[in-house]
């Protein structure tokens, strides 16, 4: 006759020992480990170059924008308004009668086209059409207003 099985609380002699092979597991865990941080680091890089690349544009289109309201104001005449687009410092060099008197002695400009913003030196070419038909290249160099962040004409050459 078989001998009874053993009661409650027996241990056997010895732990059985693994039935996987020997590193399968190990580099498993290490290729799952190595690819969170590829996709952590390169998620973090991505985004990094994407609010650079977005940065620029916006500092593209607030300065044609800014440039452009400049030249309207000038073309309509309305001086006050070409006035509000400049920044601080060019407001301290000339106060708001001194900027109306200047341009409204200066050639009337009848039409203009707004170049590309260089974000490198915040300048944009334009190129200016007078009432007489000539034609004039200006270079407008813009400012970030420390107020709004937005971007300010601070001066024209």
């Amino acid at each position: 006759m078989p001998a009874p099985p053993p009661g409650p609380g027996v241990a056997p002699p010895f732990a059985a020992p693994p039935t996987e092979g020997g590193r399968t597991r190990l580099w498993l865990g290490l290729g799952v480990g190595a690819l969170a941080v590829l996709l952590c680091c390169g998620g973090g890089g991505a985004a990094v170059v994407g609010l650079a690349v977005s940065n620029v544009r916006a500092v593209g289109e607030q300065g044609r924008a800014v440039t452009d309201d400049y030249y309207q104001a000038l073309v309509t005449r309305e001086w006050s308004k070409a006035y509000d687009q400049l920044c601080d410092d060019a407001r301290r060099r000339e106060s708001r009668p001194e900027f109306e008197q200047r341009v409204a002695t200066e050639p009337q400009i009848s039409g203009y086209r707004v170049g590309d913003v260089d974000t490198t030196t915040l300048t944009v070419p334009v190129d200016v059409t007078l009432a007489g038909g000539r034609r004039e290249a200006q270079t407008v160099t813009l400012a970030p207003d420390r107020q709004t962040g937005g971007m300010e004409v601070c001066g024209v050459s």
